[in-house]
């Protein structure tokens, strides 16, 4: 092969990650640093994986660029692990040289430069001995000649920079291993040389440990926390510094506003808030790496975590047995609050955010708190009112998945709508409004824009429930006049004698009404 094209890069891409399924185990038994958590194989082999099939999912006839870059994107976004996210950032930098290119051996060689380069610039306190190091004696000892030449070469260097490794990393040496992902970036390469010179390998050996492994650990650090993250690169910026001072096994790569965010730190719920300060942190996903002294237990017993914004919506919650969240209206609750609520619930949990912007808040704490033994699932509703309708179902009797389906479906069939005051001039899905103006929101929505609370209440309210219902909820807000409800009470009397209303104080801000259809 004198160039490597499209239909090339797909190839290797779905050998190395095949290959790495094969060697996962024996790569996983390598596995001391940062954290012997024995996991480096598998997480390469995910991260691969998510390459080729981004790639794969490609149309056949798709250019070089298009190519490149998906596999780029395909390793990001799946990325596993530290040595994942390096491994993904080695990616792009082949990547950025190649898909403008066509392919030869002084491209590949190039490229293998800027993928070493890369690499290192994604890791807050590179430690040599590692798959950062395999990397950067690639680049410097290959030279660029004809493609098939390049490759072996990179391959060949990457297992004698491998074999190296312990004598430049003292836990390596004590543990009698090689660097675990070193061997996956070595196996990378030598997929690579196979798919260009069309010569296959039965297997590729991976070195065996020479003494005992043991469970060290070079970070003190009690959690792995890996999320992707949408945010501007100043952003980032600034997340890294943070993320640095909290922890360690820092690296964050990606571009273009989206990035794969890793780091080991002492409290997970840090790491993710300074996340969200940065941006939106999506598919967050938080491992206990059980340090030495370090154990959670979740109490015993079936529970409910429910968030409120007022001191009367958070009565009507613990009234039913849920454990409350307190929040302040337009904020979420503190991350360590919303954990805490959720370790205080029981072993089996089911979460009700009552907010669309607090679920991120919800996952996030879930997530930390799966690691602690906890079932936990955060159910979708986006309002209190859903929130009162799935907690009025909820039965600790009855098999926990089979409470969660009950109470999302009564969240589900629950439309919500409340009113608020404009601050500023705006314009809605209803028409332009100006400060002062009331508006009423059905299911996050401008649906109506009048004069006076009671105007609006009557209009939203029956529009929510011409299309059905059988029970309307009104929760009243601080401030609110006296007789709001009791004027959407009689109104409702006269034109739909058939529906029951029930009305509570929530005391909540912002919103002198909140309103729920079943």
């Amino acid at each position: 092969m004198e160039v490597l094209d499209p239909p090339a890069v797909r190839r290797w891409a779905r050998l190395a990650a095949d290959t790495l399924g094969r060697a996962r185990a024996e790569i996983d038994a390598l596995n001391v640093f940062p954290v012997a958590d024995g996991d480096t194989g598998t997480n390469l082999h995910l991260t691969m994986l998510s390459a080729a099939e981004a790639v794969e999912a490609l149309p056949d006839d798709m250019g070089a660029a298009v190519v490149w870059q998906t596999m780029a994107y395909g390793a990001l976004v799946g990325a596993r692990g530290n040595s994942g996210v390096i491994v993904s950032q080695a990616l792009r930098g082949l990547a950025e040289v190649l898909k403008d290119r066509e392919g030869t051996g002084a491209d590949l060689c190039e490229g293998l430069a800027r993928a070493a380069e890369l690499a290192r610039s994604a890791v807050a306190r590179p430690v040599e001995g590692t798959v950062l190091t395999v990397l950067e004696a690639v680049a410097a000892a290959v030279p660029a000649g004809d493609l098939a030449a390049t490759a072996r070469g990179a391959a060949a260097e990457a297992r004698a920079a491998l074999r190296r490794t312990p004598g430049q990393l003292d836990v390596l040496a004590r543990s009698g291993v090689v660097d675990a992902g070193g061997a996956g970036m070595a196996i990378i390469l030598e997929a690579l040389a196979a798919v260009i010179t069309d010569s296959y390998a039965e297997r590729y050996d991976v070195p065996a440990p020479t003494g005992r492994v043991t469970p060290m650990t070079e970070s003190g650090a009690g959690y792995e926390v890996m999320y992707l993250l949408d945010a501007d690169e100043e952003a980032v910026g600034k997340l890294r510094a943070e993320l640095d001072s909290l922890g360690d096994s820092l690296v964050v790569v990606g571009g273009d506003g989206l990035w794969n965010v890793h780091v080991h730190v002492d409290e997970a719920g840090q790491a993710i808030e300074a996340g969200m300060r940065a941006g939106r942190p999506h598919r967050i996903k938080v491992t206990y790496l059980a340090a030495p002294g370090r154990t959670h237990r979740a109490g015993g017993g079936r529970g409910v975590v429910a968030v409120a914004a007022g001191d009367g919506i958070a009565a009507l919650f613990e009234e039913c047995g849920a454990v409350v969240v307190r929040r302040e209206p337009g904020s979420s609750p503190p991350l360590p609050a919303m954990l805490a609520a959720i370790r205080e619930a029981g072993s089996e949990v089911a979460v009700l955010p009552n907010d669309e912007g607090v679920r991120a808040v919800a996952v996030a704490a879930s997530e930390i708190a799966r690691e602690d033994g906890v079932v936990v699932s955060v159910l979708p509703t986006k309002a209190t009112v859903q929130g009162l309708a799935a907690l009025a179902v909820h039965d600790p009797l009855r098999r926990f998945d089979d409470d969660v389906v009950a109470m999302t479906d009564a969240a589900g069939h629950t439309r919500y709508g409340h009113l608020t005051v404009a601050d500023r001039q705006a314009f809605t899905s209803a028409g332009m409004c100006t400060p002062g103006d009331v508006l009423g929101m059905i299911d996050g929505d401008v649906a109506v824009i009048g004069g006076s609370l009671t105007e609006v209440a009557a209009l939203i309210v029956d529009r929510m429930v011409a299309g059905g219902g059988e029970l309307v909820t009104l929760v009243t807000g601080a401030g609110a006049p006296v007789r709001l409800a009791a004027s959407v009470e009689e109104r409702l009397a006269a034109t739909r004698p058939d529906v029951e209303v029930v009305v509570y104080d929530g005391e909540q801000g912002g919103y002198p009404l909140l309103i729920g259809v079943e």
